[in-house]
């Protein structure tokens, strides 16, 4: 049986999990056509995001934690627009 992580430590992995995105090497030329480049940003962020996407939905959750995953997720999609659209 798989051990439960709590919520704390989910948010804590998904922030560093942006923060892994962040510090990616972008490709050499600048049209960001890198298709591997791009499978690893989406797929870094998207675990960030499996990481915490039913923390709202839990009973224990308190407002201060929903709203702090409402501006992770912010903060996730943020940084895809940065990484991938310029």
């Amino acid at each position: 049986m798989a051990r439960m992580i709590p919520a704390e430590e989910r948010m804590k992995r998904a922030r560093r999990l942006v923060q892994q995105a962040r510090d990616l090497p972008p490709p050499a030329d600048t049209t960001l056509l890198d298709l591997e480049y791009i499978a690893a940003v989406r797929d870094t962020l998207q675990q960030a995001r499996d990481l915490i996407k039913f923390i709202p939905y839990t009973p224990s959750a308190s407002e201060a934690m929903k709203a702090e995953v409402a501006a992770l997720f912010a903060l996730i999609d943020q940084t895809q627009k940065e990484l991938l659209h310029k």
